[in-house]
């Protein structure tokens, strides 16, 4: 999964041509742990090729996690067209993302 900055986040998520997952995660984070390789399952499978999943480190790009009102982690945060259209906060399992991810498409 890709590593998103304050500096690649326009570029990589707001002008991607794909809806993006973006996981707002920090290194602390017991769930996101836990999180993750869900996630890297799904990027590998065949709804991966559909939606861009990337990851973006509170700790290290605070101002996007305040522009985005992230409050807790893990939130994951689908942008379509440049534009915020579903959020979550916490551990979900794996069938909820895949849902989570679907409805977005």
């Amino acid at each position: 999964m890709k590593v998103v900055t304050e500096q690649t986040f326009a570029a990589d998520v707001l002008q991607s041509d794909k809806p993006v997952l973006v996981d707002f995660w920090a290194e602390w984070c017991v769930p996101c742990k836990k999180v993750d390789p869900l996630l890297a399952e799904i990027a590998d499978s065949e709804l991966g090729s559909q939606v861009e999943i990337v990851k973006v480190n509170i700790d290290e790009n605070p101002q996007i996690a305040l522009q985005y009102q992230v409050m807790s982690v893990p939130t994951l945060t689908i942008f379509k067209g440049g534009e915020r259209v579903n959020s979550v906060a916490g551990a979900k399992p794996k069938s909820f993302l895949v849902n989570f991810i679907e409805s977005a498409l």
